[in-house]
């Protein structure tokens, strides 16, 4: 059950990874060169944090506990295997730092170019959306990469104590919220902006038709 949802927890942070180069790919407006780095570092993260997972499974051991007539089963780290955890967490946190840096970076950009009104509004709105899921999923996911490399400390990890059971529980919060609630809001808000957009500009649509047809048949009322 541990190596499956760490696999698992693997699986959904690739699918995320995709999801964050997506972004920047449409952000950079579809630059190859862009997403040519974006995809070289994306896969070398993830290939050697595939190879450290798999050297980390290798060496954890399973224990059955005895608590209070209750057998109950766990695990523990060998020698090692907890460096190797903490260098895939650094990885992910160094290509998230990277992801938020560049859409960042983009959009200060785009701020700096955007002159029209009209146009200029839209943008820096569509803008505003990406810059805000992202930062909220950052943050959550920082929090989440902390509580996860403090959770290996002994102190921490070994006790049964009313804290270490409540900063378990938080962990867990922050990852569920991380992964399964601001992961597909990245995609969700953009959705949402795009559709309330779109809604606008139909009954910007609707309007003008409306203001069209009117002063058609003022005119041909009078014979003109």
């Amino acid at each position: 059950m541990n190596a499956t949802t760490n696999w698992m927890n693997g699986v959904i942070a690739a699918l995320l990874g995709i999801i964050m180069i997506a972004r920047l790919r449409a952000m950079y407006q579809g630059s190859k060169k862009m997403l040519i780095f974006l995809v070289v570092i994306f896969l070398a993260i993830n290939i050697v944090c595939g190879a450290m997972l798999a050297m980390g499974f290798e060496h954890i051991v399973g224990e059955e506990l005895l608590l209070y007539g209750i057998y109950e089963c766990t695990y523990s780290y060998e020698h090692g295997v907890q460096r190797l955890i903490i260098m895939v967490w650094i990885l992910n946190m160094v290509w998230e730092v990277l992801a938020l840096c560049l859409a960042i970076w983009i959009a200060i950009k785009h701020f700096r170019e955007l002159r029209g009104p009209s146009t200029a509004c839209t943008v820096r709105d569509c803008f505003t959306v990406l810059i805000q899921t992202h930062v909220l999923y950052f943050a959550i996911f920082v929090a989440a990469s902390c509580l996860h490399i403090g959770f290996l400390s002994r102190k921490i990890s070994d006790s049964w104590s009313l804290g270490a059971e409540t900063y378990y529980g938080i962990l867990h919060i922050c990852s569920v919220v991380q992964k399964f609630l601001l992961g597909p809001r990245l995609i969700l808000g953009v959705r949402e902006y795009h559709a309330k957009l779109q809604a606008n500009c139909d009954a910007g649509t609707d309007i003008a038709s409306m203001v069209f047809q009117e002063r058609v048949h003022v005119s041909t009322s009078n014979g003109v």
